[in-house]
């Protein structure tokens, strides 16, 4: 796969999670006075970045043979494409006398900061067929 085409699947993949952060967050805050509810995250970056490293550790690992396919797979590269974002619960702590988690304000901060990383990422997939455009020009 080329540079291209991976960046704009990596970009693309990013602002799906963006706009799934941003969902998770507003219902954070609309929920943010029920008893009893736990805030929700998403987690996507860790996973994909496991996947990148056990692609690279590939290259340094010794083959396993496999003699049934119901066998577990060791060492396997695990495919970034496959990696989908996660929500969490926060189940460990409780703020509010109600039992509610979530603190209205750090959400509010939250979804600006998921607004402007979502305005970048669409600068950067720009840039990037910006940059084929100007190829194709030449």
């Amino acid at each position: 796969m080329n540079t291209f085409t991976r960046s704009v699947e990596l970009l693309h993949r990013a602002m799906d999670v963006s706009s799934l952060r941003y969902q998770v967050a507003a219902n954070n805050i609309a929920n943010s006075e029920v008893p009893n509810y736990k805030r929700q995250e998403v987690n996507f970056e860790s996973e994909l970045k496991r996947a990148f490293e056990s692609a690279a550790d590939t290259e340094h690992n010794f083959e396993l043979t496999r003699t049934d396919s119901r066998h577990i797979a060791l060492n396997e590269p695990y495919d970034w494409r496959d990696v989908e974002p996660r929500r969490v619960t926060d189940w460990t702590t409780s703020s509010n006398a109600n039992g509610n988690n979530v603190d209205a304000e750090f959400e509010a901060t939250n979804i600006l900061k998921i607004q402007m990383n979502y305005r970048l990422l669409t600068q950067l997939q720009n840039f990037e067929f910006s940059q084929v455009k100007l190829a194709m020009r030449k």
